[in-house]
């Protein structure tokens, strides 16, 4: 392994906020930080890591909330997701009122990330892949020499992602599912943004909604 990999449960939703620690430079990556900041902040303390840029994989308040402010206060860059995320993070005020959450603001990320885009943890790379469907520019993020991929709200272990916010689209999130993230490899383990890790073979044979056998 070349990475590290803490698992942050954040907000009233329990989102998977991921800490990737590169294990050569000890710089870490904080993966959507929808908030409870000072838990995220205590784990990069307890970790002993760096922090060098926060990565998003989309625009709901669950896991980008925080994202504007922990940049600020760390003085690190926000990289991803896609541009077609815009649509969500521009809301964020609204999303705030909408689901109890503290007052989040929209902001811009200092760079916008788009399919086969790489990214960097320290010395390793990471692979984005653009996986429409529970939202238009929702990303993930693939480390190949781990065997891991984070992949936000498109997949979950027995489950996949909502299709019924605005902009969702059912067909385009089991497109994705299948030809971005299954071609990775049945041994890839994965991060969801809510509940346990899996494979994506572990899914193929058992997801009633993407298996093998699924329609």
């Amino acid at each position: 392994m070349t990475l590290k990999v803490l698992i942050v449960p954040v907000t009233p939703f329990e989102q998977n906020c991921s800490i990737l620690i590169c294990e050569k430079s000890n710089q870490a990556a904080i993966v959507d930080p929808g908030g409870d900041l000072p838990k995220i902040l205590d784990a990069l303390k307890q970790a002993g890591a760096i922090p060098e840029k926060i990565l998003l994989t989309h625009g709901h308040i669950d896991h980008c909330a925080g994202a504007a402010s922990l940049a600020q206060d760390l003085g690190i860059q926000i990289e991803g997701p896609h541009e077609d995320e815009r649509f969500w993070i521009d809301q964020l005020p609204e999303q705030s009122k909408r689901f109890g959450f503290p007052m989040a603001q929209a902001f811009e990320p200092n760079k916008w990330l788009k399919d086969d885009d790489i990214v960097t943890v320290g010395q390793v790379e990471l692979l984005v892949k653009h996986c429409p469907g529970h939202t238009p520019g929702h990303i993930i993020f693939y480390g190949k020499d781990d065997h891991l991929a984070i992949v936000g709200d498109v997949l979950f272990a027995g489950s996949i992602g909502r299709t019924d916010f605005p902009r969702g689209n059912h067909a385009d999130l089991i497109k994705s599912i299948r030809e971005k993230l299954f071609p990775l490899g049945d041994d890839i383990t994965f991060i969801p943004g809510h509940g346990p890790v899996s494979t994506f073979g572990e899914e193929r044979r058992s997801n009633p909604y993407v298996s093998d056998m699924a329609n």
